[in-house]
């Protein structure tokens, strides 16, 4: 019996899904949901992050945002037209969106602008440590690991969990409303793309998983999916914790922005 996997169902129904991708979507829910539903989020949601937190939010996710496009070409460079269906549907997938991301870029740009940070900030700014992190983890697992694993962590688990935050900020006007009116269209045109576009983006990243891994794959095969999808998670959240309760120290030009924390600071006094 073949262990081929091709979809009947619904795109976005997870029963259309292999056991295996059902059992891993469920096990990682709970950390998915905890940067879904940060903090952060919530605030930004509600107008109530002050121009730090907004600022190393914005220039921390920054490199991931720019280098999207250049994950998603380490991993065309994987694929062979013809070699299996997985393949060629995330040659189709991944050469359709490359240029999607270029314009996401520009939206970022526009509402890092609009939200008071200049582009010469985002684009030439230190960034902290702790939200590096993230692009080098991308960066790093689109270089060595294999196709789907590479998909998982950034395809599959960044874009869906980007599309539930997004959600949570739209899911109100209050956000929007902070904007002035002539800028707040383009301010809020990433987050609302994202709201919706992502809705369907990752599951097509699932299907093209699925259809490379097959309905039964190893054991060793599942864990390294579902170890980088988690990894990706976790370092979304360590971002987001430093963007909420990092300080920022006015220093002089050119310094690296503090990476202390205030209960560090609370404990070291």
């Amino acid at each position: 019996m073949s262990d081929d996997f091709i979809r009947e169902g619904e795109l976005t129904d997870i029963r259309s899904y292999p056991a295996w991708a059902q059992d891993l979507v469920e096990s990682c829910a709970e950390t998915r949901e905890r940067v879904a539903s940060h903090e952060l989020f919530h605030r930004m949601r509600d107008n109530e992050l002050d121009a730090n937190q907004i600022s190393t939010f914005l220039v921390g996710v920054w490199p991931v945002i720019e280098q999207f496009p250049q994950y998603m070409a380490q991993n065309l460079l994987k694929l062979q037209y013809g070699r299996a269906r997985g393949h060629d549907l995330a040659r189709r997938y991944l050469i359709r969106n490359i240029r999607v991301e270029q314009n996401h870029a520009d939206h970022w740009v526009e509402w890092a602008v609009a939200s008071g940070v200049s582009r010469d900030e985002l684009l030439y700014g230190e960034v902290p440590t702790e939200t590096h992190a993230l692009s080098h983890w991308c960066w790093h697992t689109c270089e060595r690991d294999t196709l789907a694993a590479a998909m998982a962590a950034t395809n599959y688990s960044i874009e869906g969990v980007t599309g539930d935050w997004s959600a949570l900020v739209c899911s109100s006007d209050v956000y929007e409303q902070s904007f002035p009116l002539e800028v707040r269209a383009k301010a809020m045109k990433w987050l609302k793309l994202h709201a919706k576009y992502d809705d369907t983006h990752p599951w097509e990243a699932l299907e093209i998983i699925c259809s490379i891994m097959g309905t039964d794959p190893t054991q060793r095969g599942v864990s390294l999916i579902r170890s980088r999808v988690l990894k990706s998670y976790e370092y979304m959240r360590l971002t987001l914790d430093y963007s909420l309760n990092a300080e920022q120290v006015a220093t002089i030009p050119g310094q690296l922005l503090s990476l202390v924390y205030p209960e560090e600071r609370k404990r070291a006094a």
